[in-house]
């Protein structure tokens, strides 16, 4: 129940938190994380891998979700890593839990991770391997999407004529017949303005549901964008570690200019690239750039449940959802606010008082290596 002082039936015997002049948020939603997966996110082998999934990858005792929950975050989108045409299928997850099964958000299957630009391009050990080019990434996408097309026509044939002999079961191809049929939305990792137009011609010639990844040089598509009318972008305001070509153009104002143009804009933290904890800071750079003040929590909170299907349950506070939230002690996009409470499930997972929580919001960047004794997501 939420509402103001008398208007509130209040149980008796229930238990009472002061919290006169806090502010309390929905917890954040995270679309872009690498939490539990790090060093364990990016298979070499071969290129196109919807096959895969993160679930298997995924470490529900690792240290950095409790460094996240640090930051107020309570949902995350944990997904493989950028070095591939297609990644491999990605993860709706509540931070906390004993195992990932534990944590996985009911009733979610994830996305399907893919990814275009220098990452996937041949590097590195797969310098002689398709892709080279930008060309050939965007050719091995769209031969991987007709490939399940295919499949799924000689499924649907062999179930309406007993006498034609179904495919084999093709573990990638089932994960592709998701995504075309709009059950699975394409978390898409593209930068530049000409990577993300080569997205937005695979979505027009295949009609998968589409959330952007970055998409750091949206801003000068802001118009094409919002004439599209479904488009998404989970955008990465870079501060930490820099250094990529593909972000030579990035600007601090380019999610004020996606949010006057009617787009649906989230902000994520692609941990380990930006710290979990200091996701808010980046809503307090985009306002630095231009962004509403509403607007930029929004990309934190009931933006980014949308992009993963789970508005219905998470992103606001609301009579019906779960009691997800965050407790500050000031304005949340101060520099001088602080996280004091992060409640998952209407539980109370971190308190800024509870020295050893307090050691996951407070330490370096190397926190995780340091106090792991008290860390997982339990």
């Amino acid at each position: 129940a939420i509402g103001a002082v008398g208007t509130v039936s209040i149980p008796e015997g229930a238990k009472r938190i002061d919290l006169t002049g806090h502010v309390i948020m929905p917890g954040f939603v995270d679309t872009h994380s690498h939490l539990g997966v790090a060093g364990d996110h990016g298979e070499r082998s071969s290129t196109v891998n919807p096959q895969l999934r993160i679930l298997d990858s995924f470490w529900a005792s690792d240290p950095r979700i409790k460094v996240a929950v640090a930051g107020g975050i309570t949902t995350a989108n944990v997904m493989p890593g950028s070095g591939n045409v297609i990644g491999g299928q990605t993860i709706y997850v509540k931070l906390h839990g004993a195992t990932v099964e534990d944590m996985l958000v009911e009733g979610s299957i994830g996305g399907l991770m893919m990814a275009n630009g220098v990452n996937p391009k041949g590097r590195g050990d797969r310098a002689s391997k398709a892709p080279s080019t930008r060309m050939a990434t965007a050719a091995l996408a769209r031969q991987a999407f007709y490939d399940a097309m295919e499949y799924g026509r000689k499924k649907s044939a062999a179930a309406s004529d007993r006498k034609i002999d179904p495919p084999d079961v093709d573990l990638g191809k089932e994960a592709l017949l998701e995504v075309l049929d709009g059950r699975r939305v394409v978390h898409h990792h593209t930068h530049r303005s000409d990577d993300i137009m080569t997205v937005m011609r695979l979505q027009e010639e295949f009609g998968f549901r589409l959330v952007i990844q970055h998409g750091l040089e949206s801003y000068k598509l802001a118009t094409e964008l919002a004439r599209r009318g479904d488009t998404q972008v989970s955008y990465a305001i870079v501060d930490s570690p820099g250094g990529k070509q593909e972000a030579n153009d990035v600007r601090l104002d380019g999610a004020s200019m996606l949010e006057a143009a009617g787009l649906n804009i989230a902000l994520h933290s692609d941990d380990w690239i930006i710290d979990s904890r200091f996701l808010l800071r980046t809503a307090a750079m985009a306002v630095r750039g231009g962004m509403t003040r509403e607007g930029a929590l929004r990309a934190l909170t009931i933006n980014p449940a949308r992009m993963m299907d789970l508005d219905e349950r998470i992103g606001s506070l609301e009579v019906g959802k779960d009691a997800d939230l965050v407790v500050f002690d000031g304005d949340p996009l101060s520099i001088y606010t602080h996280v004091q409470h992060t409640w998952i499930d209407g539980v109370k997972r971190f308190d800024r008082n509870d020295p050893d929580d307090r050691l996951y919001a407070t330490g370096g960047h190397a926190v995780a290596d340091r106090y792991p004794s008290t860390g997982g997501a339990q």
